[in-house]
């Protein structure tokens, strides 16, 4: 911990939390770690705010990690008066973090370049719903879109309701004929209240509320919380628990890389990518649900282990699944390769720089198709991934083919990791019990715990404070938080016509950002 220990200066560690520290520091400490950040010091994971009642004590905090080491570390920074340094005035991806904050909390970022509100879009009864919930104003404020300058533009608005079957999210264009000026949206629109609702409830419930954060990621949100209140408690899940999350995470990977290759060929208008990578999809939804009961898995990973065992047929009908998948998606790679159509539209479309890839720790596959060499299994690394043998694909393009071709790779790499857990897989107990004692032996609940999963967007971030067998307070941050920026980034010079392409080649989540 020595590189993040030198960036925390006058810190007060806290003793409970785990596996990483958390560290007060004063609001010179805060600043000097947001200076550190913006060197490239290192990356910041994630910013949120908590209250707890009675007396009533708001704080900030910020999680960071160093990603040569993949050590982390949090600065938690207590705001008596309301307020707090911006981040964001010296790191840009700060800034919607820091909205949000104010939108749900009302503590105000000192210096903050952008005071608008972030997920409270006025329909709200109340301001502040997390902080001093005060009553809204009968009127809401008009949002005010950022300006662009130049001759003969104009603006596209689009949605937040969508002609397709998708969640709701509002895009501001502003174009110069068909050249992008400027893109900004608007989210918000599926806010579920998910922090206030994980405040003071059991375990159990959480890590129900936890796995539908966002639906096609349940798995990853399910292990990554799992991790935070394993650590909080002091205990791991069983060898065969670890290796069964793994092998769900893997399969929901597979499916999800399935489904985004297919959308992304049929918005460049090649239905025929589209409609054989949705079979492929279908094959692994339907082998996870013979294998574990449930089509997304959702519920299996749980605080502890896993609530339900690989069926006794399971691990041939996978094994029989992934023969089939291998031969005929090396087909449809093939041909996505050989169709210039297709290559024509994505190849140098919708570029992410390297330098705003790392600026932003762009998570999964869009900073790794942009040079950043960073996955949650790797570095800091998690059972059982310690002893598989996988490579991260990178490249360094940036643009919707080298997502694409990520994508691809990964598919390639989920595969050969869940033949080697299947061979790899132990007997023995698939859940450890929480009403056994924490880590001191004083019973369940003591201490602070963090967690990280590596979901196929990207990193899933979790932080828990237990209180008994309850969870006082939590927080999760999905990948789309540090991804919906930079899409705004990599359509600026395109054309209207390529943003379903880039958008597809984003995949953001609204509902995991909403939160």
């Amino acid at each position: 911990m020595s590189a993040l220990r030198d960036m925390i200066p006058q810190s007060e560690p806290v003793e409970a939390h785990r596996p990483w520290p958390r560290c007060i520091v004063t609001a010179e400490g805060w600043t000097h770690v947001a200076q550190q950040i913006a060197a490239g010091r290192a990356t910041m994971l994630d910013l949120w705010a908590t209250a707890d009642s009675a007396p009533v004590v708001q704080s900030v905090h910020m999680a960071l990690i160093d990603e040569s080491s993949g050590e982390i570390a949090v600065v938690s920074l207590s705001c008596p008066d309301g307020r707090f340094p911006s981040v964001g005035a010296l790191h840009p991806p700060a800034i919607r973090f820091e909205r949000a904050i104010h939108s749900l909390y009302g503590l105000e970022p000192t210096g903050a370049p952008d005071p608008r509100p972030w997920i409270d879009l006025g329909f709200w009864d109340v301001q502040h719903p997390l902080g001093a919930r005060e009553a809204a104003p009968a009127e809401p404020s008009a949002y005010t879109f950022l300006p662009a300058e130049g001759e003969s533009l104009h603006q596209i608005p689009v949605g937040p309701v969508h002609a397709g079957i998708i969640e709701p999210g509002h895009f501001r264009f502003t174009a110069s004929g068909e050249t992008v000026v400027r893109l900004e949206a608007r989210l918000g629109y599926v806010h579920k209240g998910i922090e206030s609702l994980m405040s003071d409830v059991p375990i159990a419930q959480a890590a129900k509320l936890a796995a539908r954060t966002s639906g096609d990621s349940t798995v990853a949100y399910g292990i990554a919380f799992a991790h935070a209140v394993e650590a909080a408690l002091g205990i791991e899940a069983p060898p065969r628990a670890r290796h069964l999350r793994a092998l769900m995470a893997e399969l929901e990977r597979l499916a999800n890389h399935f489904g985004d290759v297919g959308a992304v060929c049929n918005d460049a208008s090649f239905a025929l990518m589209h409609a054989h990578c949705g079979v492929l999809r279908e094959l692994v939804l339907r082998v996870a649900d013979g294998s574990f009961g449930h089509r997304l898995m959702m519920d299996r990973v749980v605080p502890g282990g896993v609530s339900a065992d690989l069926a006794s047929s399971g691990a041939s009908v996978i094994r029989e699944m992934l023969s089939h998948v291998r031969r005929r998606f090396a087909r449809l790679v093939e041909l996505y390769d050989n169709t210039a159509s297709l290559q024509d539209r994505t190849a140098a479309t919708g570029i992410l720089s390297a330098e705003l890839a790392r600026q932003f720790g762009a998570p999964g596959f869009i900073g790794r198709a942009s040079g950043r060499n960073f996955d949650a299994r790797k570095s800091p690394g998690y059972a059982p991934y310690f002893d598989l043998d996988f490579i991260v694909p990178v490249l360094t393009a940036g643009d919707v083919n080298a997502r694409v071709w990520i994508r691809v790779r990964e598919v390639e790499q989920s595969i050969a990791l869940i033949e080697q857990i299947l061979d790899r897989l132990p007997d023995g107990p698939i859940m450890h019990e929480l009403d056994g004692g924490g880590a001191r032996g004083e019973g369940v609940g003591l201490g602070e715990g963090l967690g990280l999963a590596e979901s196929f967007r990207g990193d899933v971030f979790a932080w828990v404070r237990l209180d008994g067998p309850r969870v006082a307070r939590c927080r999760l941050r999905d990948p789309s938080w540090l991804q919906w920026p930079l899409l705004e980034a990599v359509i600026e010079g395109n054309i209207v016509a390529d943003f379903p392409l880039c958008n597809k080649s984003f995949n953001c989540s609204y509902s995991g950002h909403d939160l």
